[in-house]
């Protein structure tokens, strides 16, 4: 299935300048910035500038140096927000059963506390 981009997401909007955001990192091709509801002591958000639905959009379409980058873009995130010693999650969902809110590639970097498990197994 094709993936649409809609460019009024907030996401979009964000890296037009619409709307503010406490900016982590930025580079040419990505933004990090702080989630405005953290679900953990550090909760930063990674985004693309490039219009991806989700990370397969991503990884099938973008160019080497926009996935280079924006995986450097998560390492640094890391390393700058000191969870790397204790651990940290990284998420990004995808589509209506992976509960994607924003119709944008976003990775979710989770740390400053422990997580616990991320999914119960099937019933």
């Amino acid at each position: 299935m094709p993936h649409a981009y809609d460019d009024q997401n907030i996401f979009a909007r964000i890296l037009r300048g619409e709307i503010p955001n406490d900016t982590v990192m930025e580079t040419d091709h990505t933004l990090a910035f702080r989630d405005i509801q953290p679900q953990a002591p550090v909760h930063v958000l990674v985004i693309p500038k490039g219009p991806y639905v989700c990370y397969d959009h991503f990884a099938l379409e973008a160019s080497d140096a926009e996935i280079a980058d924006f995986t450097r873009v998560i390492g640094e995130v890391c390393k700058m927000e000191g969870v790397q010693e204790a651990g940290y999650r990284i998420i990004s969902n995808a589509g209506e059963a992976g509960v994607q809110e924003v119709p944008h590639l976003h990775v979710h970097v989770l740390g400053g506390r422990g997580l616990g498990r991320m999914l119960q197994p099937a019933r």
